[in-house]
């Protein structure tokens, strides 16, 4: 969705970005999305929006199961990276992966703090006693089939991942 902008003859200031997309069809090969966005929310609403597009052209459409799981997931490691990973100046990173054989997609965000490190997920013991945040990774790992953390490579910092299993369900992209 846009908006009006308040003043139509100034300009939004634009940020530069790097962007890597493979555009292959279901069953041509590994299919790749990558990009650096601002560590701020508006970064990570827009690496959640692009995700959801990416995944529906690479035939996870809109509405399914499989795509509103991945999307959550990008959406809780998106706002971990800029609440927990945040380093004034520096962005972080999605890479958006689904291998050829269409059973996985892996999503990884990587920002440069290395100092804030996952802690695995607890759920609360007492219902009625959770605590306002602090549930996006035990969300991950409910919803993933596998997810860690590395150091990243060439720099401080982390990355965090998350394997989704795709099932045989229509839109799930297969290959005959």
């Amino acid at each position: 969705m846009t908006t009006k902008p308040d003043n139509p003859t100034s300009l939004p200031q634009l940020t530069s970005f790097t962007a890597h997309i493979t555009l292959a069809g279901p069953c041509d090969g590994d299919r790749v999305f990558e990009m650096h966005f601002t560590s701020t929310p508006r970064g990570a609403r827009l690496a959640r929006r692009l995700t959801a597009v990416r995944l529906d052209a690479w035939g996870i459409a809109y509405g399914t199961e499989p795509h509103d799981e991945i999307v959550l997931i990008v959406a809780e490691l998106t706002a971990n990276a800029v609440r927990h990973g945040h380093v004034p100046g520096s962005d972080f990173h999605l890479r958006v992966h689904a291998p050829a054989d269409g059973r996985t997609v892996r999503t990884e965000v990587t920002d440069t703090r290395a100092d804030q490190l996952p802690r695995c997920p607890v759920a609360p013991d007492t219902p009625g006693t959770e605590e306002e945040t602090g549930r996006g990774l035990l969300l991950v790992a409910r919803l993933a089939a596998r997810w860690d953390w590395h150091p990243r490579s060439g720099g401080p910092g982390k990355t965090i991942w998350a394997e989704y299993a795709l099932r045989d369900e229509p839109g799930s992209p297969s290959c005959p």
